[in-house]
């Protein structure tokens, strides 16, 4: 059953241009150019039960505005929503307690509290009885690490350590659904470990649903299973992260290192497309001909020390995704 339901989802803006080079006598007699921009331009997907989704784009795309929709905050033009099969918009308090946002640039956490008094506030406010909280606390004590900084002010905090608490402060009602924009941005390598460890376990131990926004595609790579893919307000590609890369970036490279020099051969279905010493790399299509059979074609021809196959880049195949529908739009 999907637990996220948008169709055909539209979120216009007013955009509101003055007219420039003018004297301050005249501006004010002409009028300004009013023109209507949409944001979110007719998208429609569902988003399943202990899916984690990433929710990817260049800037401007409309993610945020999405997500500022599916919360509740924005209320769309046209179209309809459904989260945990209630309105955001007509029962936003009834989905705001299925739901945990983190955003990465931005804190919810109170700045002159001790991080410990921010999540006894939060109880209070989700009304959340006490045995309840202890258990969850304990859960985000063991998987997030908090407990050395639980009684710092949070103006004291690192941002690793600010970002942990903000994702406890979003746990604290056990959500159905959390929303993360960015939550690894600026983090270093062991926050950001952390931080998406700590999203596989609440996904693997409550079927908590998660949608990613970010522009770290390690983050993409190491946690989702599915992408949504918006340019321009639009939906442009919509499936398995392994397929998208597949179809966008198709080619694989074969690394090889020789026992010695040798001439290198052409092949019909791959192309040499570097060489440094001894270290070889060719580039081939996996419709076309597979590794194996390229490895016994080389490997009868060349002294073959030793081999790998590189897969395709996500950011490549994402690379791709923005330049084409970029150039479809300017089109």
């Amino acid at each position: 059953m999907a637990i996220i339901e948008v169709k055909d989802l539209v979120k216009e803006f007013v955009v509101v241009r003055k007219k420039t080079g003018l004297s301050g006598a005249l501006r004010s007699l002409i009028k300004p150019e009013k023109s209507i921009v949409r944001g979110v331009d007719g998208l429609s997907f569902d988003i399943e039960q202990g899916d984690i989704v990433g929710y990817i784009g260049p800037n401007g795309a409309g993610k945020s505005t999405t997500i500022k929709m599916l919360t509740g905050i924005l209320h769309p033009t046209e179209g309809d929503i459904r989260v945990c099969g209630l309105s955001p918009q007509k029962e936003r308090k009834a989905v705001v307690r299925q739901l945990g946002v983190v955003f990465g640039q931005r804190t919810q956490l109170y700045w002159d509290l001790r991080l410990g008094e921010t999540f006894e506030l939060l109880k209070r406010i989700y009304r959340i009885e006490a045995r309840r909280f202890a258990n969850t606390m304990d859960v985000l004590h063991e998987v997030l690490r908090i407990r050395d900084f639980i009684d710092t002010p949070v103006r004291q905090l690192s941002l690793g350590q600010r970002m942990r608490g903000d994702l406890a402060a979003a746990m604290i009602h056990e959500p159905s659904v959390l929303f993360l924009d960015e939550p690894t941005i600026g983090l270093d390598a062991e926050a950001k470990h952390a931080v998406r460890q700590f999203i596989l376990t609440m996904n693997r131990e409550r079927r908590m649903t998660v949608v990613l926004t970010t522009h770290d595609l390690d983050d993409v790579e190491f946690l989702c299973s599915r992408l949504l893919v918006v340019n321009h307000g639009k939906l442009v590609e919509d499936g398995p992260l392994d397929d998208i890369v597949g179809k966008l970036a198709p080619h694989r490279l074969l690394v090889i290192e020789l026992d010695r020099e040798a001439t290198l051969p052409d092949h019909d279905r791959a192309n040499l497309v570097r060489q440094e010493g001894l270290k070889v790399w060719y580039r081939f299509d996996k419709s076309d001909i597979t590794a194996s059979e390229l490895i016994a074609d080389l490997s009868a021809k060349l002294p073959i020390r030793d081999l790998s196959v590189q897969e395709p880049d996500i950011e490549d195949a994402i690379r791709q995704v923005y330049r084409t529908t970029g150039q479809e739009a300017a089109g």
